[in-house]
């Protein structure tokens, strides 16, 4: 097939900011990546897109299986705030309050029910 590129589980990405390795980043309003290794803002780096990764959360507050988890940008973690939030994964596993991280599959997201 001449058109296919590439799997798409890692993706050389170009981030607004510096970041470290194992945090995520919020590429425009749709694209979320767990960077690899270290990043320096401007320069081309590798993102992890697709795939489970542990990822920090918001310490107090308890997650469970199936939650969607949104980006807070400002605090580099995931919670279960949709106010001005991107979701960008699942979780994968339950994570306690209070507890540093959580199992989150990355880009899998379910509709908004009716």
């Amino acid at each position: 097939m001449r058109n296919y590129k590439q799997s798409g589980g890692t993706l050389t990405l170009t981030p607004s900011a510096a970041v470290l390795p194992g945090v995520g980043f919020l590429f425009g309003v749709s694209l979320f990546g767990v960077a690899k290794g270290s990043v320096a803002s401007g320069v081309p780096g590798e993102f992890l897109t697709e795939g489970v990764v542990e990822i920090a959360k918001t310490s107090a507050l308890a997650i469970s299986v199936g939650d969607r988890l949104y980006w807070d940008a400002t605090n580099k973690v995931v919670n279960k705030t949709t106010t001005a939030q991107q979701c960008v994964g699942i979780a994968v596993a339950a994570a306690a309050n209070p507890s540093a991280t959580v199992l989150m599959k990355l880009g899998a997201t379910t509709a908004v029910a009716a």
